[in-house]
């Protein structure tokens, strides 16, 4: 059997810290955690749980300068839950779909 590449969109092996945000039955979720992978459509990255296919999904994200070229940017964005893995130490991979997305604006740095 031959297994065929299903992404539309060119997937980049990258390694930045995410925010996500979740609602599970009237509980709100947040947690810190890494992407592992992340496309113009969607991303891959680890949760301590699982989450429903189709759950509404919000994700921060900074996207580092070697990727934009123009200098560290500040992402939004909004998708669902797609899938879950089970991962080895109990961790719970989450591939989401982005279905919109806004860029924000830098906050200044303290002094």
């Amino acid at each position: 059997m031959i297994s065929r590449e299903r992404r539309s969109a060119r997937r980049f092996v990258l390694r930045v810290p995410l925010t996500v945000r979740w609602a599970d039955g009237g509980v709100v979720g947040e947690i810190a955690t890494q992407s592992r992978d992340v496309s113009s459509r969607g991303l891959y990255f680890d949760l301590p749980k699982r989450l429903p296919n189709g759950s509404p999904i919000e994700v921060v994200m900074t996207l580092p300068q070697e990727l934009t070229r123009a200098g560290p940017v500040r992402i939004q964005a909004q998708g669902r839950v797609i899938r879950n893995s089970t991962e080895y130490g109990g961790n719970v991979g989450v591939a989401a779909t982005i279905e919109r997305y806004e860029f924000l604006q830098n906050e200044p740095l303290q002094e």
